[in-house]
């Protein structure tokens, strides 16, 4: 394998060119750096990475630490980060937390540890484990869920209005009696959500009523379970929206194994959409997030906090988008 001295040989420089030129000083004439990046690429010399991080006492990596890896909707938003950091020269770490504020803070340390370049975190709600990468110096990011407590960049959607749209379409439908499935009471996406479906009832005058919400956990299961309290807590609901994609799938499921259709006895409307919801017979209404532009603008922040570390924090909202499919159709008359 060859080594720094092999290079400054080769392009007949001193090794501490070769250095400067490895590591993008401008001060190295141009002639010189093509001297010695010709030399490189014949000998096939591969700088080493963990001697250079050394140096510069921070990796060329940043942590992406999601909340649930099985959820899809984390699918584009990661490769909005990957394909900026890619360019900005950055390699992506991906960290699941599963809802963990415990597991969270594990993901925080190794960052810590391992002199990580910069964070992207999508929050379990605990800012002490935000605050410690930012007294550390790290460059942190939130992305799709605010941080109270924490002064840092953020990257979020309009979750309010994009319930409050959901909300809107059921009831220009024809539904009256409307359901919500809740997340996470603790989590600012399910508070907003939730904030949002209560805005559009009490705007077109519709009765708010608390035997019509349910929390689930954001899972599939919690759809499901959140679905069949709905069914078995009296009189039942003619239309549901749901405030995430998983449990939009348990809820649907749950509808299907009582025989209960869709969208003639109850109109469903999810939130996130799913890769596959226009397949599915009867086709998913959802709130569509710019998943893609999440992850990008998010990686655009903390490259811009990376070189200006002292700036004030920002936030961005983007706007949401509604999907109407066959699920939240006029219902069959009665």
């Amino acid at each position: 394998m060859a080594t720094i001295y092999d290079v400054a040989r080769q392009a007949g420089v001193s090794a501490a060119t070769v250095s400067r030129v490895v590591n993008g000083r401008a001060s190295v004439d141009a002639a010189l750096t093509a001297r010695v990046q010709q030399a490189m690429r014949e000998l096939d010399y591969r700088p080493n990475a963990l001697a250079r991080n050394l140096r510069r006492q921070r990796t060329s990596i940043w942590a992406v630490i999601i909340s649930d890896i099985g959820n899809p909707f984390f699918t584009s938003m990661v490769r909005g980060v990957e394909d900026v950091a890619q360019g900005a020269g950055y390699s992506v770490v991906l960290c699941n937390s599963d809802e963990d504020p415990a597991k969270e803070a594990g993901y925080v340390a190794a960052a810590l540890a391992e002199q990580m370049a910069g964070v992207i975190i999508s929050s379990t709600g605990k800012p002490a484990n935000v605050n410690r990468l930012i007294e550390a110096g790290t460059p942190v990011v939130a992305i799709d869920r605010e941080v109270r407590g924490a002064a840092v960049d953020s990257v979020l959607v309009d979750n309010e209005h994009g319930a409050e749209l959901a909300v809107e379409q059921l009831i220009g439908a024809g539904y009256r009696r409307i359901a919500c499935i809740s997340g996470p009471r603790r989590l600012p996406t399910a508070q907003q959500r939730l904030r949002g479906y209560t805005k559009a009832l009490r705007a077109h005058r519709h009765p708010v009523s608390d035997d019509l919400v349910r929390y689930g956990d954001f899972r599939q299961e919690g759809g499901y379970q959140a679905m069949a309290a709905l069914l078995d807590g009296g009189q039942a609901p003619d239309a549901v929206f749901v405030a995430n994609n998983l449990m939009t799938v348990g809820a649907m499921e749950c509808l299907v194994d009582r025989g209960i259709p869709v969208p003639d006895r109850i109109g469903v409307v999810g939130f996130d959409d799913i890769p596959w919801a226009h397949l599915v017979r009867p086709s998913l209404s959802t709130v569509v997030q710019p998943t893609y532009e999440l992850g990008r603008t998010a990686a655009l922040l903390l490259a811009e906090r990376i070189a200006e570390p002292s700036r004030p924090p920002s936030t961005v909202t983007l706007r949401t988008e509604l999907k109407v499919r066959e699920s939240s159709a006029r219902p069959a008359a009665r």
